[in-house]
């Protein structure tokens, strides 16, 4: 398995040290909120992040022996977008940032971008579920041009109803992946979601195979994996058995005691499910 962490739990410290930092303890990817590329509390616009700045995060990514996974987080902290909004000039500027996005994802390195953003995609009063399905499937197609020719896939992400109402399920999401129809739209998968999900978290992995390109670790109580409730030996193995040869990116919600002892903690117990599950394999 590849481990990648999500760089917004290490915001209080420059980029570069938390990529020396990760690395040393065994992550091998980076995946970037774009948010954190820009300084400050003001609305996000990607379209600031200069080329400098781009060239230098991948440099730095690099130089610490890390790959850049891609984006997650697109449209946290912006403005004037939504996928899921009834004007078309709204759709129209949404799927420009996107492409926006891609653009910025391909120059970083990456290949991945989630899109979770549940506050930018969540249903607006008087707006159906089949309405703004069909918004979001005709922002998506708009998109996929831009990803093809940078070779950038978005994947979808599945929330629980806690965080919205709007793609709530696997199946919701590769649903929509086929309206999209389109290789380079294809399906995220997040612990901490999939929880508040039926069937079981391994029955969904294993039933989501051909859709699946991404997947985030952490555990409902908003912390890693091996910190809460949930079992990973069974993820693990379902992960396994369908060949997922994506990454595993830490994504977490608290950072206390504090996001060093999470990651190190988290990748600690994942590689002994990991070492598990293959002797189990060759048994």
């Amino acid at each position: 398995m590849k481990y990648a962490f999500c760089n917004e739990m290490f915001g209080d410290q420059p980029f570069d040290q938390a990529c020396a930092t990760m690395r040393a303890l065994g992550y091998t990817g980076v995946e970037i909120a774009p948010f954190t590329l820009l300084p400050g509390d003001a609305p996000c616009d990607v379209r600031k992040v200069s080329a400098d700045r781009r060239s230098e995060v991948r440099r730095q990514a690099e130089a610490a022996g890390l790959e850049v996974v891609g984006l997650h987080w697109l449209l946290a902290k912006t403005s004037g977008y939504h996928l899921t909004h009834p004007q078309a000039a709204v759709r129209r500027a949404t799927a420009e940032y996107l492409r926006e996005l891609v653009r910025l994802c391909a120059e970083l390195g990456g290949k991945i971008m989630v899109f979770g953003s549940p506050q930018q995609r969540n249903l607006l009063p008087g707006v159906g579920y089949d309405e703004a399905e069909q918004h979001a499937a005709e922002i998506l197609r708009s998109v996929m041009p831009a990803c093809a020719d940078h070779g950038v896939t978005i994947a979808l992400e599945p929330l629980g109803p806690a965080d919205g109402n709007f793609m709530l399920t696997a199946n919701a999401a590769i649903h929509l992946a086929e309206m999209v129809d389109s290789p380079h739209c294809k399906l995220h998968l997040d612990v901490k979601a999939m929880a508040s999900e039926s069937p079981d978290i391994h029955v969904i992995i294993q039933k989501s195979r051909d859709w699946l390109v991404h997947f985030h670790v952490n555990d409902p109580n908003l912390l890693g994996p091996g910190m809460g409730d949930v079992e990973y030996g069974p993820i693990m193995t379902a992960l396994a058995q369908i060949n997922y040869a994506g990454w595993l990116s830490l994504e977490v919600f608290k950072y206390e005691p504090s996001p060093v002892e999470i990651a190190q903690r988290s990748i600690e117990y994942l590689q002994q499910i990991e070492t598990a599950v293959a002797r189990g394999a060759e048994s």
